[in-house]
């Protein structure tokens, strides 16, 4: 089982090295707080807050997968120098059909160079 990196708050950290590190790692949830049951609804992960990520051949983000809970709802892959081989925020945005009272989202990026990272948990409110 690989190792999974967990997004640690960059402002507890003291390195600015260890900041960019963590931070151009990280995929990032943005979408809003509720859903309706049965509509269409948006999630975009974003690679990166405060820094962006390499779309090198050789160092890149592969795939980043979204997840409801253990469910995984969808996936998105990447290939090297999609973004024009310069730093940049890799995104995507997910479009799924809400079911249940909510959802628990974490996002999972793959870096070439530097395994997996995950996202904190967003909790979406589902109404009817």
């Amino acid at each position: 089982m690989p190792k999974i990196n967990k997004y640690v708050d960059i402002d507890t950290v003291e390195r600015e090295a260890k900041k960019d590190l963590i931070d151009r790692h990280s995929p990032f949830i943005h979408c809003e707080d509720t859903a309706k049951a049965g509509e269409m609804f948006s999630i975009t992960v974003k690679m990166g807050n405060e820094y962006t990520h390499p779309d090198d051949f050789d160092h890149y983000i592969a795939n980043m997968s979204l997840f409801n809970g253990e469910t995984l709802l969808a996936r998105a892959d990447f290939t090297p120098g999609a973004l024009g081989n310069i730093k940049s925020h890799a995104q995507v945005t997910f479009n799924i059909i809400p079911t249940g009272k909510k959802l628990k989202l974490t996002a999972q990026a793959y870096c070439t160079k530097h395994g997996i990272w995950e996202s904190t948990e967003t909790v979406v409110e589902v109404t009817e």
